[in-house]
């Protein structure tokens, strides 16, 4: 089943100390380094820490930040990374001086290894197990390679070639991650779609039209909307400077706007920051309140927005807005054109062969799932089968032990209950001792009776 795709954030906050992993990370093509300043003198705001507890998206974001903290705490790495350039980065010369780093920084390292190598580990045996695969047959250490961010080949240490290829798999993966989720809505309008056609099969022909003509009137409704300048312009740009900044049109500084909106003062408008900028140009075509209006549909809208300036501004496409491409892109002649953008609701997303693909691929997925509930129904039936057999085998035992004790001996038989079910124990008969008559005795012994004076 399709999941909304997440509003992807890179989550690192971007702050000057940190540029280097915004630039290391995001890049596709090029690497932006300034000083670092210490941590200790930088405040850490709310705002901070709400960017820092966002993920990049990636499934092993998790490793990734603990890695980048990791090398940050120590003054060597920090002070190469300030003379690098791309090529020492993309080449793996700057790996290598991971070599060079502190000891407690490598032995944390490899932990963080170690721990990486054994959540990927459980998730093979997971994922084994799901499919009813003998996981415990399985070569682990050869299913580890299909994971690119680590050295397999060794599972215990931190070496050069990790960083390396930490670096690189993460670059590939930001890059190709707005085309995953270009993807993954263009499924999601296909699911629609499949769906609607689902339902109005479900209808009579009365209730069919209705319900169509009632469509067609919200996807009208959506349409009509108020011009949606293009993103970067010099009017969507001043719009923002008026209703969001508050400052008069006629004013607009291009140097100012791009202070202001450098919210974390890093010197570089990142993704973030860019696509908080659309809002307004949104506000106009969507409404959480009405039906006709999609979120999900918003917020790619607001990634093609991004991708957009990002093409027109970003020349070294470092995934980064710099003060000096910003102040270029408003001397172009596109900069001061009026053209209006051109919404989802005027693209072509798929075509019917496409969405006939999909319908098909959902129809065998559907097979699939009764196949696999059938399986269910009959593994249910045979322990429901299984549990009937360990009843009977229960009461049976039960019976054998009552009958057992039923033919006990007498004297090790259990004592009779009493009145209201309480069992009473009689005391044994005492024994008497045997009382002669005192006449008997008398006239049997003659000779010892007592002589009477």
């Amino acid at each position: 089943m399709w999941t909304q795709p997440r509003k992807r954030n890179h989550g690192f906050g971007c702050d000057t100390n940190r540029m280097w992993v915004c630039s290391l990370l995001l890049s596709l093509a090029a690497v932006v380094i300034s000083v670092p300043i210490d941590r200790k003198d930088v405040p850490e705001t709310k705002d901070q820490t709400q960017d820092e507890s966002m993920d990049t998206g990636l499934y092993y974001d998790r490793y990734l930040r603990e890695v980048i903290e990791v090398l940050e705490t120590d003054s060597h790495f920090r002070e190469k990374l300030q003379t690098a350039n791309a090529e020492d980065i993309k080449s793996g010369r700057l790996s290598k001086e991971l070599d060079l780093v502190g000891h407690h920084v490598r032995t944390r390292l490899d932990e963080l290894k170690r721990q990486e190598v054994s959540r990927l580990r459980m998730l093979l045996r997971a994922k084994l197990d799901s499919t009813n695969t003998q996981s415990l047959q399985m070569d682990h250490s050869s299913l580890l390679k299909q994971f690119e961010h680590l050295d397999p080949q060794n599972q215990n240490t931190f070496e050069a070639k990790d960083l390396e290829l930490l670096i690189s798999t993460a670059t590939k993966d930001l890059e190709n991650y707005d085309a995953e989720r270009h993807e993954e809505f263009k499924r999601y309008e296909m699911l629609k779609e499949h769906e609607r056609r689902e339902y109005l099969k479900g209808l009579d022909q009365e209730k069919r039209e209705q319900e169509q003509r009632r469509l067609e009137e919200l996807k009208e409704k959506h349409r009509q909307h108020p011009k949606v300048n293009a993103p970067g312009s010099v009017d969507q740009l001043k719009e923002v400077w008026e209703e969001t900044d508050g400052l008069d049109p006629n004013e607009f500084n291009p140097k100012t706007f791009f202070k202001l909106h450098d919210t974390n003062e890093d010197g570089v408008l990142d993704e973030q920051e860019l696509e908080a900028l659309f809002t307004k140009e949104l506000e106009k075509v969507y409404n959480p309140k009405n039906e006709e209006d999609d979120m999900t549909e918003m917020e790619e809208e607001r990634l093609r927005m991004r991708e957009h300036v990002m093409d027109n501004v970003d020349v070294n496409k470092d995934r980064l807005v710099s003060l000096e491409e910003f102040l270029k892109s408003t001397e172009k002649k596109d900069f001061n054109s009026n053209k209006e953008w051109e919404t989802l609701d005027t693209q072509q997303l798929y075509t019917e062969e496409e969405l006939q693909r999909f319908e098909a691929e959902l129809k065998d997925k559907e097979a699939e799932l009764q196949k696999r509930a059938v399986a269910l129904n009959q593994e249910q039936e045979v322990l429901r089968e299984r549990g009937k057999e360990l009843e009977n085998q229960r009461r049976e035992y039960q019976q054998a032990v009552l009958e057992m004790s039923h033919r006990q001996k007498p004297e090790d038989a259990a004592p009779p209950a009493g009145v209201n079910g309480q069992l009473h124990f009689e005391p044994p008969p005492k024994k008497q001792e045997k009382v002669e008559n005192v006449t008997d005795v008398w006239m049997a012994a003659p000779q010892s009776r007592p002589v009477l004076l």
